[in-house]
């Protein structure tokens, strides 16, 4: 991003006055008498204590002890205590009071076509019967139990039966390898381990229990390990401490008694990767985590009961938890899927709308930049019309994919929700909503309760120009501090300005009051005096129509203190000997739409670029790699081998 950000766009899509009313949103402020969006955004954030007890209330989080105080700062904004005094338990506001309800909670498809459906009801029962063989293998509250496991029902039953018995859900991303599972297990403290034998990805069955044994043979810690058929793979059982789901929990009582949990209790550990040294767990408690995610969703997306809701995940990036606590609370039914995302066909997850009838639909820029070489054919020939929203995290946006998706795919009718927050939040800081208008690629503002506001270098608001995104309040959604680790959380979030929340990410507010993510503050450029953002040089190369997609990073420079180096991605048909042409084409178009001086050192082209499993383009490990540093940690990378391709091109 430039010091300065042109805000050129204009208004893409305005609010349905006719169905605006019935909205989440709507309803909330319509309750407590808040007349526009600003009233209500102004009161969220000057009075934190007021908003969360009447979303708390509008969410019907129900207490088996109610709390004597909303908040309690006396520790200071840093460490503020939630719903004091309140006994509850997450499960019970999810679960057992919609028991014997037979609208559908879950809708699964997985790649290889097999489909199933639970109801409330029905998932109530087999999170009674995983919660019992927890029990029975002496498990309880405050154990820490790993979920590494594919996106079946069974994963989502397993998350609800931990948080059933008062224990801690430690997610796992399903694709990691065995030294991830076993930094995040061991520093955890975790004692039992649920998996599954594998799963399919491009017809191939892709091992899990190996990676899990490997892993375990390192835990000194782990007892237990609860294994799920899913592919038929031959599998070794351990003795003792391996145990067949089928054999384990199909045979337990349909009934269980849900633990009395504080509403501080920790509920879940998700752990982040850091730019360096070992990955941190955020800490997220009963009413925490749940409660942002389901108001987000509501006031966001607007999920409703009767609404299917889809968004492209692995339970171990916290937007699959936040798609099932979110849900649940709010009566909406979550759809998964597991497998490959383009297979048989680049048209899977059109497919998957057009059969299931889904209304709210999350994806990555990623992902959208990948399916539109594949042309307008493949949403075309499907029925697109159950759709509500499009929903969007992970990354920055450029126009032309943004506008791709808004125009071609949903017809100009649809919004994009775009979201952008993380892990230590519970979910968003910015988020679209229904009842403001869009420009491309923006953010409707903040998320009602969450103080947001951009700075300059000096910590003074600005607008039209980019600054720090920063917190200056509590929010109920907030990370309790990094597991074992409280030094190292306020120095990441709390050590640059007094009582203030510095997120990471660049940040603008444009003239109309809508707002831009663009892209991490560690992942500036400042070439010849210049600061330049690496979504800006992205966005121009998008422009190409040979290029996929591409990462630019800046490089030590003698002259300029820093000099531009850009990876691209080019479609398959773009031979070796064309690329020299190709370089001189983008070149021309970067001087072009940048100017002489921000002319890159060097274009290298490679096959893929690294990314986490939400997509997120990981700059700071092509920088690492190309100037032949330490990448820090890769765990959390869907593509490890991206990191050595970029390693030989440079």
């Amino acid at each position: 991003m430039a010091d300065t950000f042109d805000f050129g766009g204009e208004i893409v899509w305005r609010p349905n006055l006719q169905t605006t009313p019935k909205t989440h949103l709507a309803k909330f402020m319509r309750a407590h008498t808040l007349h526009t969006f600003e009233e209500l955004m102004q009161r969220s954030t000057s009075d934190v204590a007021w908003f969360t007890d009447a979303v708390l209330k509008y969410l019907d989080i129900q207490f088996y002890q109610p709390y004597s105080q909303v908040v309690d700062l006396s520790d200071g904004i840093q460490f503020p205590r939630w719903c004091v005094d309140g006994s509850m338990n997450i499960v019970h506001n999810l679960l057992d009071k919609y028991a014997g309800q037979p609208t559908p909670a879950l809708i699964w498809e997985g790649e290889e076509g097999t489909r199933r459906q639970l109801s409330y009801s029905e998932l109530l029962i087999q999170v009674n019967q995983a919660a019992n063989a927890l029990r029975s293998l002496g498990l309880g509250k405050g154990d820490v139990i790993g979920l590494f496991m594919p996106m079946t029902p069974e994963i989502v039953i397993t998350l609800l039966a931990i948080a059933k018995i008062g224990a801690i859900i430690l997610p796992l991303f399903s694709g990691y390898g065995a030294g991830a599972i076993v930094s995040r297990m061991t520093d955890a403290g975790a004692t039992a381990l649920f998996t599954a034998d594998g799963t399919f990805r491009h017809e191939q069955p892709v091992r899990m229990k190996q990676t899990a044994d490997e892993a375990a043979a390192q835990i000194p810690d782990l007892k237990h390990m609860i294994v799920l058929q899913r592919t038929g793979l031959p599998v070794q059982m351990t003795k003792g401490r391996d145990h067949w789901w089928h054999e384990l929990v199909d045979r337990q009582p349909a009934e269980a008694h849900t633990e009395r949990t504080s509403a501080e209790d920790v509920l879940m550990l998700i752990y982040t990767s850091g730019t360096t040294g070992k990955p941190k767990g955020a800490v997220h408690t009963h009413c925490g985590f749940p409660v942002k995610a389901a108001q987000d969703m509501a006031f966001g997306t607007d999920a409703h009961p009767g609404d299917l809701f889809y968004w492209m995940t692995d339970m171990g990036w916290m937007m699959g938890p936040w798609l099932v606590f979110g849900t649940l609370a709010l009566g909406a039914t979550m759809f998964l899927y597991d497998g490959a995302p383009d297979f048989p066909a680049p048209d899977r997850l059109w497919q998957l709308v057009e059969d299931h009838k889904i209304t709210q639909l999350g994806v990555s820029p990623t992902l959208i930049r990948a399916l539109i070489p594949h042309g307008d054919d493949m949403h075309q020939r499907h029925d697109l019309s159950s759709l509500r929203c499009f929903a969007s995290t992970g990354e920055p946006w450029n126009p032309a994919s943004w506008l791709w998706l808004f125009e071609k795919v949903g017809g100009g009718t649809r919004p994009i929700i775009n979201y952008s927050g993380g892990t230590e939040i519970s979910g968003g800081i910015v988020m679209g909503n229904f009842l403001q208008p869009l420009k491309a690629c923006a953010f409707s503002g903040a998320c009602p309760g969450m103080a947001a506001d951009v700075l300059d270098e000096n910590g003074q608001p600005v607008r039209n120009q980019v600054g720090e995104l920063v917190i200056k309040a509590p929010w109920i959604g907030m990370t309790r501090g990094f597991w074992k680790d409280p030094q190292r959380y306020l120095e990441t979030y709390w050590s640059r300005w007094e009582n203030t929340w510095v997120h990471g990410d660049f940040a603008a507010i444009d003239s109309d009051g809508l707002w831009y993510i663009l892209g991490r503050s560690d992942d500036t450029l400042k070439i010849a005096g210049k600061r330049l953002g690496p979504a800006e040089v992205e966005s121009v190369l998008a422009r190409h129509p040979a290029v996929i997609e591409s990462a630019a990073i800046g490089v030590p420079d003698e002259i300029k203190g820093m000099a531009l180096v850009v990876f691209c991605v080019l479609k398959p048909a773009n031979p070796a000997p064309a690329r020299e042409q190709m370089r001189t084409e983008l070149k021309a178009m970067l001087i072009a739409e940048l100017g002489k001086p921000l002319a890159p050192k060097a274009i290298l082209f490679v096959s893929d670029l690294p990314k986490t499993r939400n997509a997120k383009v990981m700059r700071r490990m092509i920088r690492a790699a190309y100037l032949g540093l330490e990448a820090g940690d890769t765990s959390s990378l869907v593509n490890p081998a991206a990191v050595e391709e970029i390693k030989k091109a440079s």
